[in-house]
C-alpha cells in the first residue's frame, strides 16, 4: 500500500518522529513523508512512533487509495492536532478557561490533590472527564454509566479537604514521587489507626450531600457503585483493631470531628460545595459533550437531620457484595452488581494514575485547556501487533488442511457471530485451540489473554503455540507466580513487558489479582481491550470463590456486547452453571457452538468396584500396570503410594503437585515428552493426580480413574487414545469404592470439593446407559453428557451441589479474604525481600514449608537422609526450589498427637539456636516469606539437637525419594501400609 505520513509534531517530539519516519519513508515536503510499505511494516512505524511519543508527538498516517481518494490509517499523539479525517486545522480558536495559574509553590487559597500541586478542583475534573471517556471507549452504548463513572471520577478525592492532609501536602520536604497507591499522609506520628483516609472522608461526603446538593440520576444501585468506587478506589490501610472504629459512615464522621475539634463541620460541607462549584465551571467551560452532573444551586449546608442519621450506623461500602440464596439464578443479581463495582473502580483508578503523574501545569495548560484527553486514553488501549499475520501463516500449514480443518473454520466463524460471548465445546483432541486462534483472526485480535485454571495446563499451552506448526515467530508468554517467560522456555520476561505478549497465557490467580488488590487494579483495562480465553473454565465452578469471580469477568466483558471478545473453551461445558450465572440473554441451548469429533475410536467404560481400605493387587490403584497407561486419581497421596508399591515391577513415571519447583518442571516435560503424539514412551505407565487430566496433549491406550464428576470423568477420559489412533477397543476403568458415601474416603473427599451428590447421579446416570449401549464412540458419551445435565434428577443433585459451593464462596468473601489491604513498611527492607505468599489467598491458605528427605524403597521401607528438600541460596537475586503446604495439614491435630506446628515449635529453637521456643502464630505468619519456611521434619543430625528420635513427629511430613525419582511431599504415616 502507499501512505503518506504527515506531522505535526512539535519541540523534541519533532526530532524524533523525523528520525523513525525517514528511516521507513521518503520525505516530501518538512513535515511528510510518502512510500510503498506493507501491512507490517506500516505496523512497525506505529509502534515505534507509540514508544517515543510524547504531549507533543501528533503523527497521522492516510492510505492513498485513489488518485481522488486517501483514508485515515491511524493517530498516534495529540489527535487535537488533526480534524476527525486527519487534515490538519488552518485556523482555530479556544475557549480560555478560568482557573488558576499554577505554580511551584502552594498558594494560601488553593486546595491541592498531590505534593505535584494539582489544584484539587482540576484534579477531580481531569480524573473524572477522563475515567468516563475510557468507560465510554469500551462500553460506547451504556453513556448512563459512562456519566455515573464520571461523577465517581469527581468526587474520588473530595475527602483531600481534610486541612491535615492539606498541612502535609503543603509541607516544601514532602517528596513529589505519587506511587501506584497514591499520595497520603505519611508524617512520623501520623497514624491512620486514629484518621481517617482522604477516600474515607470522601464517601462521607458523598453520602451526606447524596440527593440534597449534588443532582444525581438513576437507581439506588447505580449510587451504590458510585459509592464502590469512591472508597475502594484505594486499599484499606492495615489498622491494629481491623476495622473497628472504621466500618460506618458515623464512625469516620466522628473521627474526623474528634481530629479537628476547632473546625466546624458546616466548614467542610461550605469547602465541599465550592470545590465542586469549581468542577462544574471547568465542565462547562471545557464545553465538553456531557450532560451537566452537578446542580447550578447549591445547598451550602446540610440537615442535621441527615447527619444524625448517621448515628444509624450504615456500614461503609464492602469491596464485595453477596448473600447466599435458596436458587442458582438468583445469584446474577449480585454478579452483576459486583462486575459494575470492577468496571467503575477500574475506570477511576487508571484515570487517576494517569492523572497524578503530570505536573500542574501541564495537567492545566496542556490537557484541560486544549482538551487533550484522548492521548491519555491511548496509553490505555492495546497497541497494534502482528498477531493476526502469524495467525493466517499458522493456518496455512500443512497439517491444518482437509476436512477436519474445514469443519474447524465452519465453527470458528459461527463462534464469531454469537451476540457476546462465545462459548464453544468439543471432545478432546478436536482442535480447539486452532479453533480460537482462528476465532481470534476473524475478530482481528491484538492481543489474546489466554487463561488457564492451573498452572500445568500453562505449560502444556505454551509449548503447544511454539512449536513450528503454530506460532513460533509470536511474542507466546507464559505469566503465573512461578514461571514468567517469553518465546522459549527459560527466556525470562523482563518486568516492564509483563502482559505484553501477542498471546498470554496465564492463571485466573493473575486475572483475579486485578480485581481483588489495588497495584494492579488499572490492568483490568487491559483485560477489557483484549480478546480473551477463558481455556478448561469448568474447573472454576465448585472452586470456592473462583466460580463467582469468574461469573464477574464474563458479565463485565458480556456488558461489552458485541465487542465482548471473550470465548470460553471446553469439552464439558457445565450447561447448568452457564444457564444460571451467565445472567439474561444467555441459553446454552443456542449460544453453545460445538465442534464435532473426527476421532474413530471406540471406547468401553467399565466401573470397577473394590475395597479402598486393601492395598493390594485387587485394589486397581495398587495392581501393577503395563502398555501405554494412565492411572488418574483424585489425589496426589493415592498416586504416590501407588507408585511406591509397584516402582520395581513397572516401567512408570509419577507427576503430581506436591513436587518442589524444579522436580515439577522436570518431571512435567518427561511426562509430555514420553506420552504426547509421536512421544518418545520412555514410560509405559503415568500414575498421576488430577493435575494432568485437562488440556495437556497426551495419550494412553488404557485409563484407570477414581470416580469423579461428570465434567472430570470426560476430561480424563480425552487423554485415552487423545488421537484415535488404535483399531482396538480402549478400555476406561472407573474405580468406586464397595462403600461410596459422602463421609469416608473418596466419598468424603468428593463432599469437601462440593460434588459428592453430582457424582453420584453421573453413576447411576450412566450405568444405566452403559447396559444397553457398549462399546461407545466420543459422539454418543458427549450425548450422554448433554442428556446428563438435562435430566431433571440429575440436574437437581448438580444444582445442589452448586449451591453449596457458592455458599462456600460467599463464606469465604464474607471473611473478607478478598478485600485489597495496604500494609505499610520499611520500603528499603522491602525492596530486598523475595515474593510472599499474600496473607489473602483463595486457593487455600498455604505456607512455605522445608522438608527433610527420605528414601522409599517400599511402603514400611524408608531410610531418612541427613539433607533437606532444597536450600536457600545465598543471593537474593536467586529464586529458591521450594514448596508449600497447606496451612490446615501444618495446624492438624492427628489421633491424639499435637499438630506438625506446635511439635515443631517446642523443638526448632534447639535446632537453629534460638534461646526460647518459638510461638505458633509468629511460625505461621513468618512462613509467608520464603526464606523462613516450617520445617515439617528435620534431618537426623538436627534432631540430635532435640531428643533424637523423641524430636520425630510421627506425622512428620518428609520429601520422599527413590531409585527412578522423587516421589514428592508425604509423612511418615502416609509410607506405611496400615494405619492405626
Amino acid at each position: 500500500m502507499m501512505v503518506t505520513f504527515v506531522s505535526q509534531c512539535q519541540k523534541k517530539a519533532l526530532a524524533r518522529t523525523r528520525r523513525v519516519l525517514d528511516a521507513f519513508a521518503n520525505r516530501i515536503g518538512d513535515n511528510t513523508w510518502q512510500t510503498v510499505i506493507t501491512e507490517e511494516g506500516l505496523i512497525a512505524v506505529k509502534t515505534l512512533l507509540r514508544k517515543t511519543a510524547t504531549k507533543n508527538t501528533a503523527v497521522a498516517c492516510h492510505w492513498i487509495r485513489s488518485r481522488s481518494r486517501s483514508e485515515l490509517v491511524w493517530i498516534v499523539g495529540n489527535r487535537n492536532q488533526f480534524n476527525h479525517s486527519g487534515i490538519v486545522p488552518v485556523n482555530t480558536t479556544s475557549k480560555e478557561l478560568i482557573m488558576d495559574i499554577a505554580t511551584e509553590k502552594p498558594q494560601a487559597n488553593v486546595l491541592y490533590a498531590n505534593t505535584h500541586l494539582q489544584p484539587l478542583a482540576e484534579h477531580l475534573f481531569a480524573v473524572g472527564y477522563l475515567a468516563m471517556r475510557i468507560h465510554q471507549t469500551f462500553f460506547p452504548e451504556n453513556p448512563s454509566h459512562s456519566h455515573a463513572v464520571f461523577i465517581a471520577g469527581c468526587l474520588h478525592d473530595l475527602g483531600k479537604i481534610d486541612p491535615q492532609f492539606q498541612s502535609w501536602v503543603r509541607d516544601p520536604k514532602r517528596k513529589d514521587y505519587i506511587p501506584e497507591d497514591g499520595q497520603h499522609i505519611d508524617a512520623a506520628k501520623f497514624s491512620f489507626d486514629k484518621h481517617p483516609r482522604h477516600n474515607e472522608i470522601s464517601v462521607l461526603l458523598y453520602e451526606l450531600l447524596d440527593d440534597t446538593s449534588i443532582k444525581l440520576f438513576g437507581d439506588r444501585e447505580i449510587k451504590d457503585v458510585i459509592r464502590h468506587a469512591i472508597y475502594w478506589h484505594h486499599a484499606k490501610p492495615f489498622r491494629k483493631d481491623k476495622d473497628k472504629g472504621f466500618s460506618t459512615y458515623w464512625d469516620i464522621y466522628s473521627k474526623f470531628i474528634g481530629n479537628n475539634p476547632s473546625l466546624d463541620f458546616a466548614q467542610i460541607i461550605t469547602r465541599a460545595l465550592d470545590t465542586l462549584s469549581r468542577v462544574l465551571k471547568l465542565e462547562e467551560q471545557a464545553a465538553f459533550d456531557n450532560k451537566t452532573s452537578f446542580s447550578d444551586s447549591y445547598q451550602k449546608t446540610v440537615d442535621e437531620d441527615k447527619v444524625h442519621n448517621l448515628k444509624n450506623g450504615t456500614p461503609l461500602p464492602v469491596f464485595k457484595r453477596y448473600e447466599n440464596k435458596t436458587k442458582l439464578s438468583e445469584y446474577q443479581e449480585n454478579i452483576s452488581f459486583n462486575a459494575l463495582n470492577n468496571i467503575f473502580r477500574a475506570c477511576v483508578i487508571t484515570a487517576d494514575r494517569l492523572i497524578s503523574r503530570l505536573p500542574a501545569k501541564e495537567l492545566i495548560e496542556d490537557y484541560i485547556k486544549k482538551q487533550s484527553f484522548d492521548f491519555l486514553i491511548d496509553q490505555c488501549l492495546l497497541p497494534d501487533s502482528n498477531l493476526i499475520s502469524h495467525i493466517e501463516q499458522c493456518l496455512k500449514h500443512p497439517s491444518f488442511s482437509g476436512e477436519r480443518s474445514a469443519k474447524q473454520s465452519e465453527i470458528a466463524q459461527q463462534l464469531t457471530e454469537c451476540r457476546d460471548i462465545a462459548v464453544l465445546a468439543g471432545p478432546a483432541g478436536c482442535g480447539k485451540t486452532k479453533i480460537a486462534l482462528e476465532w481470534a483472526k476473524l475478530k482481528n485480535a491484538q492481543q489474546i489473554i489466554w487463561v488457564c485454571p492451573r498452572v500445568q495446563i500453562c505449560q502444556g499451552l505454551f509449548d503447544e503455540l511454539i512449536l513450528e506448526h503454530y506460532l513460533p515467530n509470536a511474542n507466546i508468554e507464559i505469566f503465573t507466580g512461578e514461571y514468567k517467560y517469553t518465546k522459549e522456555w527459560g527466556k525470562q520476561t523482563s518486568d516492564d513487558a509483563y502482559f505484553r505478549g501477542d498471546i498470554v497465557i496465564t492463571t485466573m490467580d493473575q486475572v483475579l489479582n486485578n480485581i481483588i488488590t489495588h497495584t494492579k487494579a488499572d490492568s483490568l483495562i487491559s483485560f477489557l481491550d483484549a480478546h480473551v480465553v477463558f481455556d478448561e473454565y469448568h474447573e472454576y465452578i465448585n472452586m470456592p470463590a473462583f466460580n463467582l469471580f469468574f461469573a464477574e469477568l464474563v458479565h463485565g466483558k458480556r456488558l461489552k456486547a458485541s465487542h465482548a471478545n471473550t470465548l470460553l473453551v471446553s469439552a464439558t461445558p457445565h450447561y447448568c452453571f452457564i444457564d444460571n450465572l451467565f445472567g439474561d440473554g444467555f441459553d446454552s441451548r443456542f449460544d453453545v457452538v460445538e465442534m464435532q469429533s473426527f476421532n474413530p475410536s471406540q471406547y468401553q467404560i467399565e466401573f470397577f468396584p473394590y475395597d479402598e481400605d486393601k492395598i493390594d493387587d485387587n485394589n486397581p490403584f495398587f495392581a501393577p500396570r503395563s502398555g501405554n497407561t494412565f492411572v488418574i486419581s483424585n489425589t496426589a497421596l493415592k498416586a504416590q503410594q501407588g507408585f511406591i508399591v509397584n516402582q520395581h515391577r513397572e516401567n512408570a513415571v509419577l507427576y503430581h503437585s506436591k513436587f518442589i519447583k524444579s522436580d515439577k518442571q522436570k518431571w512435567f516435560e518427561a511426562v509430555y515428552d514420553s506420552f504426547k503424539k509421536d512421544g518418545t514412551k520412555t514410560y509405559d505407565v503415568l500414575r498421576s493426580g488430577p493435575i494432568v487430566q485437562a488440556s495437556l496433549n497426551i495419550t494412553c491406550n488404557e485409563m484407570i480413574s477414581d470416580i469423579c464428576t461428570a465434567e472430570d470423568c470426560l476430561q480424563r477420559l480425552g487423554r485415552l487414545d487423545r488421537f484415535g489412533e488404535n483399531a482396538s477397543i480402549n478400555r476406561y476403568l472407573i474405580a468406586i469404592p464397595n462403600s461410596f458415601k459422602g463421609t469416608n474416603g473418596v466419598g468424603k473427599f468428593l463432599s469437601s470439593m462440593n460434588s459428592f451428590a453430582s457424582t453420584r447421579a453421573w453413576r447411576d446416570f450412566l450405568e444405566a446407559k452403559l447396559k444397553h449401549e457398549k462399546p461407545l464412540r466420543l459422539p454418543q458419551i458427549y450425548a450422554f453428557y448433554r442428556e446428563f445435565h438435562n435430566n431433571e434428577a440429575a440436574k437437581k443433585e448438580i444444582e445442589n451441589d452448586l449451591l453449596k459451593a457458592m455458599q462456600k464462596s460467599v463464606g469465604l468473601i464474607d471473611d473478607k479474604v478478598t478485600d485489597p489491604i495496604r500494609l505499610f513498611h520499611n520500603k528499603k527492607e522491602a525492596a530486598n525481600k523475595r515474593g510472599k505468599i499474600s496473607k489473602n489467598s483463595l486457593r487455600g491458605d498455604n505456607r512455605f514449608v522445608q522438608l527433610a528427605v527420605c528414601t522409599v524403597s517400599g511402603l514400611d521401607q524408608y531410610q531418612f537422609e541427613n539433607r533437606y528438600a532444597y536450600q536457600i541460596p545465598i543471593s537474593e537475586n536467586e529464586p529458591i526450589d521450594n514448596i508449600t503446604e497447606k496451612k490446615a495439614i501444618i495446624e492438624r491435630d492427628g489421633k491424639g498427637q499435637e499438630s506438625l506446628l506446635v511439635h515443631m515449635a517446642k523443638k526448632h529453637h534447639q535446632i537453629m539456636g534460638g534461646k526460647a521456643p518459638y510461638k505458633n502464630y509468629m511460625l505461621i505468619n513468618e512462613a509467608r516469606d520464603p526464606e523462613n519456611p516450617i520445617y515439617l521434619s528435620y534431618t537426623t543430625e538436627d534432631l540430635d539437637k532435640a531428643g533424637r528420635e523423641a524430636g520425630r513427629h510421627p506425622w512428620a511430613i518428609y520429601y520422599a525419594e527413590c531409585d527412578k525419582q522423587p516421589i514428592g511431599a508425604i509423612s511418615i504415616k502416609e509410607l506405611t501400609s496400615t494405619e492405626d
